[in-house]
């Protein structure tokens, strides 16, 4: 039996071995003649093979579908690439914007900053000529007679008054006091000792 079986498995070896010997390796060495032939002759193996497999049914339709899948593969990555290139633009439009915004804010507050030191400017030269113009008043209070100076002082506001009293000298003080009727005179010596020790209080 068993001599039977190894008869029957020899056959089969042979068989195929007499299969390749014989159809497989010459069919090879034809392609391959085949192919180098062609080469030489200058024709195109690859086009003409895809030529002929279009042609072919099923290879044919096999090939649509493969060119198909990959064409709607790259319009979905063109599609994916337009939308991110536009979110790109727009996110690059927002930034452009908010720096525009930011620009103009720093505009503003430049502009602000100037049109306040120009104010500041302005109310320094006042004050400046606010100094010198008293001191034209205290220079007047203190070259008219103590006659005349009394009579206008007492008329004045009591803050007024009181500014020019105690910023002329103490002489010319004393002389205008004298020429005042009493209780003015009694009424602004208070004013000048309080203001006086407000003054005293005030310092460090």
């Amino acid at each position: 039996m068993e001599k039977v079986l190894e008869e029957k498995e020899s056959k089969k070896q042979s068989r195929f071995q007499g299969f390749i010997i014989v159809v497989l390796i010459p069919l090879l060495f034809a392609i391959t003649v085949a192919l180098i032939v062609m080469t030489v002759l200058g024709v195109n193996v690859f086009e003409l093979t895809k030529e002929y497999s279009q042609k072919i049914p099923f290879i044919s339709s096999s090939l649509k579908e493969d060119e198909q899948k990959t064409v709607k593969g790259l319009e979905s990555k063109m599609i994916e690439l337009e939308a991110e290139i536009k979110d790109r633009e727009a996110k690059v439009s927002k930034l452009e914007t908010e720096l525009k915004g930011k620009d103009d804010e720093i505009s503003q507050i430049q502009i602000e900053k100037q049109r306040l030191e120009e104010e500041i400017m302005e109310l320094k030269a006042m004050k400046e000529d606010n100094k010198r113009a008293f001191k034209d008043i205290i220079k007047t209070y203190e070259t008219i007679s103590p006659k005349k100076a009394a009579p206008i002082i007492s008329q004045m506001g009591d803050e007024e008054a009181l500014q020019i009293l105690s910023s002329i000298k103490a002489d010319t003080l004393a002389a205008i006091m004298e020429k005042m009727k009493p209780e003015d005179a009694a009424r602004y010596t208070e004013l000048l000792t309080a203001t006086a020790e407000n003054k005293s209080a005030d310092l460090p």
